[in-house]
């Protein structure tokens, strides 16, 4: 092979590297991202349970309290 075929190969590879490197580097990027705002979504949820769970216990307890005895 003449060395200017082989030096032209060598430099197509380098640049699809280089490409594939950018692709990768933008990949992971969105990759922590996205990992980020999916753990600040389970926060949020796992705060939105608990705050249903004391309003269910509250409202039940509200109930409790403005019931009439059975004699009025």
């Amino acid at each position: 092979m003449d060395v200017k075929v082989i030096d032209h190969r060598l430099e197509e590879l380098e640049i699809k590297i280089s490409r594939q490197e950018d692709v990768v580097d933008t990949l992971n990027q969105l990759v922590y991202e996205q990992q980020k705002k999916i753990a600040e979504l389970e926060a949020l949820c796992t705060a939105l349970v608990g705050r249903m769970k004391e309003m269910a216990i509250n409202a039940s307890q509200q109930r409790i309290i403005d019931e009439r005895p059975p004699h009025y």
